[in-house]
């Protein structure tokens, strides 16, 4: 059995074969490798793959043992900090159990430079929601996951080519790119960076009726910005949104759409671990580091 372990923006999933189950991020601070047994018994795991926060110390999928500060540079930055995401990866990697790291996308990784215009292009569980999409529709996949945060991915030629961060073009409800008003209120002292990202989505900037259709709008504009680069690519949506943004999307692109859920993530890392302790010395375009 393999599993993969999903550092969401608000909770913790952890899929199988078997199904899965998530943990809130608060909550997470207490997990033991013990509650995998939720799924398999522990001594059935032959192995897992598993993401920490932006993932931007590391270029490859890398092996636990080899990974330092968790595979992240700072836990400055971008994001809320609970200590479920720490719980969970420590516990993993104390317990003996193969398991290797997720890199995010970075300027060290093996991306179109021209994204490298930005430091950050997107967290680790986002590679695992492509690898998912890329073993249904092949390796020419545009996939946009929509939830707290907005973040878009292209796949070509089974190789992924770059991505929009978060704080970079989309909103989602509660993350997304400081805007004017965002960057006065910083200048002022009234938020830090971090707190005006984290009041950037939607959630804080528009009436509720509004909200589902902006997200969608921005999820296909975000979408149709990396099809320029692969006009074949298939076009995937993923996370809690997705479903409400779907029929929008599908509107604005004028193509089909494929469907994923909030366990895209879970199911695709559990994918990779498979995959790399079968063998495979190479995921989407990034190098095994076993």
């Amino acid at each position: 059995m393999f599993i993969g372990i999903d550092h969401g923006t608000t909770a913790m999933r952890f899929g199988g074969e078997n199904g899965g189950f998530k943990i809130a991020r608060d909550a997470a601070k207490e997990f033991s490798i013990s509650d995998l047994s939720r799924i398999c018994p522990i001594d059935e795991i032959e192995g897992i793959a598993l993401c920490y926060s932006m993932g931007d110390n590391i270029a490859a999928v890398t092996n636990i043992c080899r990974v330092k500060n968790r595979g992240i540079i700072s836990r400055d930055g971008a994001g809320k900090h609970i200590g479920g995401g720490t719980a969970v990866f420590d516990a993993v990697a104390g317990s003996g159990i193969p398991a290797v790291v997720i890199p995010g996308l970075h300027r060290g990784s093996p991306t179109d430079p021209r994204f490298k215009a930005y430091s950050h292009q997107t967290s680790p569980e986002k590679i695992g929601i492509a690898y998912e999409a890329c073993h249904a529709l092949g390796g020419d996949v545009v996939i946009s996951d929509v939830s707290s945060n907005t973040v878009s991915l292209l796949v070509s030629s089974g190789k992924l080519v770059g991505a929009f961060d978060a704080c970079i073009f989309a909103p989602g409800t509660v993350h997304g790119a400081l805007d004017v008003d965002a960057i006065r209120k910083v200048d002022a002292g009234e938020w830090t960076a971090n707190e005006a990202f984290q009041h950037a989505g939607v959630n804080f900037s528009l009436p509720e009726e509004e909200r589902v259709p902006a997200l969608a709008m921005f999820a296909a504009m975000e979408c149709a910005a990396l099809r320029l680069l692969n006009r074949s690519a298939k076009v995937a949506l993923a996370g809690s949104l997705a479903p409400a943004v779907a029929p929008e999307v599908r509107e604005l692109l004028g193509c089909d759409v494929a469907v994923y859920d909030e366990w895209c993530a879970s199911r695709g890392l559990a994918r990779i671990a498979r995959d790399v302790f079968s063998g495979k010395n190479e995921i989407l375009g990034l190098a095994v580091d076993l």
